[in-house]
């Protein structure tokens, strides 16, 4: 029996955890994983208007859908067309469960269940029962109801049947098969679009951000081991990564890391400038089996050969590089954009050194320009694909030759690769890659002929710092740097548009360029205009963070964090309600811990961190986030050490610095957050009682 005292923090700790799991929620999205779009008028057959998941020809499908059906019962009849017009419901992904077993009838409010349902119509629970109720006798053919679920346990035997009485033995096997009560936290189907409980103003701002000074070096990208342990992989624009370990949050230790001594050193082949060098490094998602990992740089043509690719600016593209301006005295994609695989030497889960030598050129592509071309690459932690940001090429004017907007260019992008399928050089010649990958089957060109493969998000100037939440997978966050007036993020969505250079973020940015979106522009959910900071430059530019999910800073907790590189100001967004996509953002107030282990503030007695310019963000296996800084690496800390106010840490048990550290598996919430969330709720008194 364990002491009374771990035994009550054993028991907050549960507590937080499901707190936590709370959070693991989803946008709003659409069947096809795709964002909800604006529609400018109401659908003729579906009662959705606003931001909805059909256009007027779904609408159409589904009315012949209702029709073919021939139901005679007018109730019936009302409450089959509203589950067939829920797959216009904004939150329609979540309705039908796309990621785990896909449905052809939404999950029905079912009020048998205990709910914790994040809806407003708490009176509508029992939509099962009435479905049950009006049309358990009535006919329907081509019924959704008897194909939704065969082959599933639970699911009925009979299927040439078009009677719910004939299906179901009663109203409970009915909806507990088809019925739900969101007690996962998320929608079910209750008759009526979804709406989420907006109880008002959103929560107030943190009181600050407190931060401790672990490291001086200078690095652009930091990655957490795969392993799950206390280390992660830092780099430099210049080219060399290093493996480098963190202290315990409170030990007072620093960062361990041999600057004499890189994990891999790629500063031969890496073309460094101001907007050039090592961008981005990815681990592969089972590096601890394969030692397989991944680096983001450019390189220069002229002193290495081996390097070049076809340029980016082609007639593929309606673009002619021998009519482009030369920058900087550099010819028209004398640089290029590089992604090379590595392997790592020794074992895979204890690398000493990577092999020097590339594996594998997955991609090559000329730059028209010398600036925006982003380069950050990582894993999608549901999928295991890459990732590839890529700005919009640069040039003066915004876009000149429109890259962004064009469906063939891969400028201006989001690329999505699978890397562990390589397609043959016969093949990928004849499918135009540009690299050793294959395409994923489900990338949006499969419903836009138009697309270039490759493609899974566009309409972007020049991402700077994207990353998934750990606790909702489908949050992707990207920030993307302005031009003149406004620094934006996005949550990136599949076959998304973001709307560059129409747009620049919520503004008209050039009328002359068409939209070619797949749908509707997908504006920011969070930024700040330029006339909001004041930096030496002259101008901002955004820098992209993490939706913070450690235990160190509870009032930090769900909240997305990002910076301006040249203002040094950090900014907290809040999303409310919970679940809806929306966001407001503040800045923050941030300063250095009295007990830091490494000084950082530029005068003894001040509490302003010496930031100066914040290049990226990081975070390790504790989901503890970091800033990445021309002064060094900070990391945010508990806020009583800054004297920061914050009521829910009362409640948050101290760090257990000797805890062992769970393997990587353990820090996959993600995959199985929603199971895990219903087995502590429904088993929550046995677990408690085995902790003790």
């Amino acid at each position: 029996m364990m002491g009374g005292n771990h035994f009550v923090i054993r028991i907050i700790q549960f507590f937080i955890l499901l707190q936590f799991l709370d959070s693991c929620l989803a946008l709003p999205l659409c069947t096809d994983s795709r964002a909800p779009f604006s529609s400018n008028s109401s659908l003729q057959f579906c009662p959705y208007n606003g931001t909805v998941c059909c256009n007027a020809y779904d609408d159409l499908l589904l009315k012949k859908q209702f029709v073919s059906m021939n139901i005679s019962h007018p109730a019936c009849a009302s409450l089959v067309k509203s589950i067939l017009c829920s797959r216009c419901d904004q939150f329609s992904a979540e309705l039908f469960q796309i990621d785990t077993a896909p449905r052809q009838v939404p999950v029905l409010c079912n009020s048998t269940v205990s709910s914790n349902s994040t809806q407003t119509n708490q009176a509508s629970l029992d939509f099962c029962s009435k479905a049950w109720t009006a049309c358990q006798n009535v006919s329907i053919l081509n019924s959704p109801f008897a194909v939704s679920l065969q082959g599933r346990a639970g699911a009925p035997t009979v299927s040439n049947s078009s009677k719910l009485a004939d299906l179901w033995q009663s109203q409970a096997d009915f909806c507990s098969t088809l019925g739900g009560a969101s007690d996962d936290g998320l929608p079910c189907f209750d008759g009526t679009p979804v709406t989420l409980n907006d109880t008002g103003a959103p929560p107030a701002p943190p009181s600050g951000l407190c931060l401790e000074k672990i490291g001086n070096g200078t690095y652009l990208n930091m990655v957490g081991h795969p392993d799950g342990s206390n280390r992660a992989f830092f780099s430099n624009q210049q080219g060399k990564i290093w493996l480098g370990t963190i202290p315990s949050q409170g030990s007072g230790g620093v960062m361990e890391l041999d600057e004499a001594t890189p994990f891999l050193d790629l500063t031969d082949e890496v073309h460094f400038d101001a907007e050039f060098g090592l961008l981005g490094i990815a681990f592969h998602p089972k590096f601890t089996e394969n030692g397989r990992f991944f680096a983001s740089f450019n390189c220069d043509k002229a002193k290495w050969p081996e390097c070049a690719g076809r340029c980016a600016c082609n007639s593929d593209v309606k673009c002619d590089p021998s009519k482009l301006t030369p920058e900087n005295g550099a010819s028209p994609c004398q640089f290029q954009s590089v992604i090379a695989e590595f392997t790592a030497n020794g074992t895979a889960s204890q690398p000493s050194l990577a092999n020097p030598s590339e594996v594998r050129r997955i991609f090559t592509m000329g730059l028209p320009f010398t600036s925006h071309h982003a380069g950050q690459i990582l894993f999608g932690p549901q999928d295991g694909h890459l990732y590839f940001m890529m700005g919009d090429g640069g040039g003066a004017g915004g876009d000149p030759y429109n890259f962004a907007q064009n469906k063939k260019s891969l400028l201006g992008k989001i690329m999505r690769f699978d890397v562990d399928t390589i397609t043959s050089a016969t093949e990928a010649s004849r499918l135009g890659l540009w690299g050793n990958y294959s395409i994923p089957k489900d990338n949006p060109y499969t419903q836009d002929k138009e697309l270039q493969k490759e493609i899974w998000a566009l309409g972007l100037r020049n991402p700077w710092r994207c990353s998934f939440d750990t606790a909702r997978p489908s949050y992707f966050a990207c920030a993307d740097v302005g031009q003149d007036h406004y620094e934006e993020v996005n949550l990136i969505t599949k076959g998304g548009n973001y709307g560059w250079s129409a747009y620049e973020g919520q503004y008209k940015f050039n009328t002359s360029v068409a939209n070619t979106s797949l749908g509707s522009t997908i504006f920011p959910v969070m930024g700040y205009n330029h006339s909001d900071v004041n930096t030496n430059e002259g101008s901002a530019s955004i820098t992209g963070g993490y939706f913070y999910r450690a235990t160190t800073d509870p009032c930090m907790q769900g909240r997305y964090l990002f910076g301006d590189l040249y203002a040094g100001a950090i900014w907290a967004g809040t999303e409310s309600p919970v679940n809806s996509g929306k966001f407001t953002s503040s800045k923050i107030a941030f300063s250095c811990a009295t007990d830091s282990p490494m000084r950082c503030t530029e005068t003894p007695g001040s509490s302003v961190p010496a930031l100066g310019y914040i290049f990226s963000f990081g975070q390790d296996n504790d989901r503890d986030v970091y800033l990445l800084t021309q002064s060094g690496v900070y990391r945010a800390v508990s806020p009583s050490r800054c004297n920061y106010a914050c009521a829910k840490a009362a409640a948050s048990p101290p760090p257990a610095a000797s805890s062992p550290r769970p393997s990587g598996a353990a820090y996959d919430v993600e995959r199985a957050c929603l199971h895990v969330k219903k087995e502590l709720r429904w088993n929550v008194m046995w677990k408690v009682a085995r902790i003790a």
